[in-house]
């Protein structure tokens, strides 16, 4: 009987401290995870917003759509600037400009990774489903319309798959601060092109 006592309670104990140790390292696995995951999904967000600044700098307004976007990096030239010292300048503070040719913006932003499917930038890997939102328009700033554009994935999309408590956490404590609940670069209410994470 003893035996049985001391066996059932080292089952117990064994039980237990599983218990513990999972209960510490879930939050762990799920902040390891998430910082994974919100580093790939914040890639594609800057390589979004470089693509849309040169396709701004040619239209005068930002671009909503993925595949217009995509089309312009791959057909738009930019030019090759050389900048060169003023030979007139004895103070050395003034720099002549020379175009010296062009280059597809696709070619100048992605020409040496290698892999590279400019395709891929609108895809979140981690629920393929749902694609990264893009938007553009104007915003009135001052009695001027002001060109605007946003990129963004919700974490919902970002970290499917992972503890649906925790995410629903973090989004909670995210909407508590008036943050966006995912990552995002650009706004739709405010001039700016900066991401969330910055």
């Amino acid at each position: 009987m003893k035996n049985v006592l001391r066996i059932s309670l080292g089952v117990v104990i064994i039980v237990l401290a599983y218990l513990i140790y999972d209960s510490i390292m879930t939050p762990l696995r799920f902040e390891r995870d998430k910082n994974y995951r919100y580093g790939v999904i914040i890639e594609k967000l800057k390589d979004i917003r470089e693509i849309e600044k040169m396709y701004k700098n040619a239209n005068k307004k930002y671009c909503g759509s993925f595949d217009t976007l995509f089309a312009f990096a791959r057909t738009a030239k930019i030019p090759v600037v050389r900048m060169i010292p003023d030979p007139t300048d004895t103070t050395f503070t003034r720099s002549i400009t020379d175009t010296i040719g062009y280059a597809l913006v696709y070619d100048s932003l992605f020409g040496k990774r290698e892999n590279f499917r400019i395709e891929d930038l609108a895809v979140n890997p981690f629920n393929p489903e749902v694609k990264i939102k893009l938007e553009a328009g104007f915003i009135d700033k001052g009695g001027l319309k002001v060109p605007v554009f946003m990129a963004s994935a919700l974490n919902v999309d970002i970290l499917k798959g992972l503890d649906e408590q925790l995410i629903r956490n973090l989004d909670a404590s995210l909407v508590a601060l008036n943050k966006f609940p995912g990552l995002k670069v650009g706004s739709m209410t405010e001039v700016s092109i900066d991401g969330n994470w910055e």
